[in-house]
């Protein structure tokens, strides 16, 4: 088969989460098990790093997989979902696997796939340990799909986990309160392994206390210990003041400039800290490069990304409650004559939550990203206008922002989001 073929037979064949939704979720790990049984157990074979959360955790994994990358470990890295090709989930180094090798891959196992017939996440994980063992990685940052305690990552034994922070998110299937998804999330802490937490958040403390006395793992509130204070901002990176148990210990030059990668950092430098106790070598200067350089060394796509000025033109692939609230603080602090707001939505999250923190003063293209989870453009802008969000149906993102362009005044800004897949879908990324 060629690699589109391949990847074709992989949509066809196998439950995709980001198409279908919550059909695709498989509440167990028995197939990853099977499937890593079957590859000769290749997670077994380089260390790991395993982070879960709401929000930022792609991000947060970028950033890490940059500095271990700066302090010369061979480092292999998993995100998901993917915004342009398939083989942006599964890196070495930031240099994406092979295409051929993808092919290989399935090619090699497809009497197992379709005997068992793995969901499209199962497989790809399996694919990243079995490409990440042939690799020889020293260490390979692995970012949870969807939840923790059932995700089908949650079968390594990291060296540390990481948990960024819990909000509402995929309540259909984490739970209906925020005790109930930090319960999922905490799901990946394991016994005698350092866990650390980004964000310290009192309502929930309990669940990741408790979770760790139970599996005797040593726990920490990265923001209890780690300050960060914004300086200056330049045109493509932000400085940034790190303050250590009251002490001042790094000044940063951050390549992503979201206002929320100033939490996101807390918990990377916490991790690096927990890495270094356990005689990983890395000093500053491998944090302060790694930090700066996250895009040009992971590829990092999609976060508070300028797409061109006059007007100002910035996607964010920020999608929750969460996401949205630091997206729209950022927003307000912009110099701007009038904010035009490109925005689709999947179908199987509750809008009302983002539809309520978006200001009512923009101009709104409403659209949808072209997959059977997206929500309809125009039920879209009619919740929209239950919200007093006024504006016009585009469904198509890329005849959306042109129309948005058309419309804009040197002086405005735009922005473009509320989906992963929207934002996935702009020609210019």
């Amino acid at each position: 088969m060629t690699y589109q073929q391949t990847i074709e037979y992989l949509y066809s064949r196998l439950p995709v989460f980001h198409r279908i939704g919550k059909a695709a979720y498989k509440a167990d790990l028995n197939n990853t098990l099977a499937l890593c049984k079957h590859l000769g157990n290749p997670e077994r074979k380089f260390k790991s790093i395993h982070i879960a959360g709401t929000n930022g955790k792609g991000s947060t994994s970028h950033m890490l997989a940059a500095i271990l990358q700066s302090a010369g470990y061979k480092t292999g890295l998993y995100t998901s979902p993917h915004l342009k090709s398939f083989t942006e989930r599964i890196r070495v180094n930031g240099k994406e696997m092979p295409e051929q090798k993808v092919v290989e891959f399935v090619e090699a196992n497809k009497p197992f796939i379709e005997e068992v017939q793995p969901s499209f996440f199962e497989l790809t994980v399996g694919m990243a340990f079995d490409y990440f063992a042939q690799e020889e990685v020293d260490i390979a940052v692995i970012e949870v799909g969807l939840g923790g305690r059932l995700d089908s990552t949650n079968v390594i034994q990291p060296e540390v986990s990481l948990i960024t922070n819990i909000s509402w998110d995929h309540t259909d299937i984490l739970g209906d309160t925020l005790e109930k998804i930090a319960g999922e999330k905490a799901g990946i802490i394991k016994e005698n392994t350092p866990a650390v937490i980004s964000e310290y958040q009192p309502d929930i403390e309990h669940v990741f206390v408790n979770k760790a006395k139970q599996e005797h793992a040593p726990l920490y509130f990265a923001s209890r210990y780690i300050d960060t204070q914004h300086k200056t901002f330049l045109p493509d990176r932000r400085s940034v003041a790190i303050w250590e148990d009251g002490v001042h210990t790094l000044t940063l030059q951050l390549a992503l400039l979201g206002d929320y990668q100033l939490r996101n950092v807390t918990g990377v430098i916490q991790t690096v800290r927990v890495l270094q106790q356990r005689e990983w070598k890395i000093d500053d200067s491998h944090i302060q490069q790694g930090i700066a350089d996250t895009v040009q060394l992971t590829g990092l796509k999609g976060r508070w990304q300028v797409l061109g000025e006059k007007p100002l033109i910035i996607c964010d692939t920020g999608h929750n409650e969460g996401g949205i609230r630091f997206i729209v603080e950022q927003l307000k602090r912009l110099s701007f004559e009038k904010l035009h707001i490109v925005i689709g939505v999947v179908n199987d999250k509750d809008p009302e939550k983002v539809l309520k923190l978006l200001p009512q003063d923009a101009f709104y293209y409403f659209c949808q990203a072209h997959l059977p989870r997206a929500m309809d453009a125009e039920l879209l802008a009619q919740k929209g206008g239950m919200h007093e969000l006024k504006g016009i149906v585009i469904p198509d993102v890329n005849d959306a922002l042109a129309e948005a362009r058309h419309r804009a005044s040197t002086n405005d800004v735009i922005f473009v989001g509320g989906s992963t897949f929207v934002v996935a879908e702009l020609n210019e990324l």
